[in-house]
């Protein structure tokens, strides 16, 4: 049984929502060095240039940033290296059939411990283009815009 329970954010890739539309979200382990695990639990990680690939048969994780732990020494793990996915066979078929049609790519969404393990949500999603980019800010502003004047206009009715 695990030491910990529940959900435990590590990073979130905000950009993410902003740059691309998400399709749909994949949850995967990794393959970590013990320097790396106890850096994370320090809450140090940045995934805002990571991606992810299929090469091989087996998923990776690329360019995502988990500096190197304080207190280790000469068994310091490099910050950016690339890290195995621990995903099922399935789903990694479906992850290389997205990508190789074109037009779709592998990021990772949330950093996070699970029960006492590192999982990464990665998700398919396709690059905006920047008045889709506007778009979704307007329709953001738009919908706050609405839930103000409902919210004043039933103070106004009590």
């Amino acid at each position: 049984m695990p030491r910990e329970r529940g959900e435990q954010v590590i990073a979130t890739n905000r950009r993410a929502r902003h740059e691309y539309a998400i399709e749909k979200t994949y949850e995967a382990g990794l393959v970590l060095t013990g320097t790396e695990v106890k850096s994370l639990r320090q809450g140090r990680a940045n995934l805002s240039d990571g991606y992810a690939f299929i090469d091989g048969g087996q998923a990776w994780l690329d360019a995502v940033h988990i500096p190197e732990y304080s207190q280790g020494h000469w068994t310091n793990h490099s910050a950016k290296r690339t890290r195995k996915l621990l995903l099922h066979k399935d789903e990694i078929v479906k992850l290389s059939h997205a990508v190789s049609a074109g037009g779709y790519t592998l990021i990772p969404m949330k950093l996070y411990f699970s029960d006492g393990r590192a999982k990464v949500e990665i998700a398919i999603a396709k690059g905006k283009r920047e008045f889709e980019k506007r778009q979704t800010i307007r329709e953001r502003e738009d919908k706050r815009e609405a839930e103000r004047a409902m919210r004043s206009r039933n103070r106004l009715g009590e």
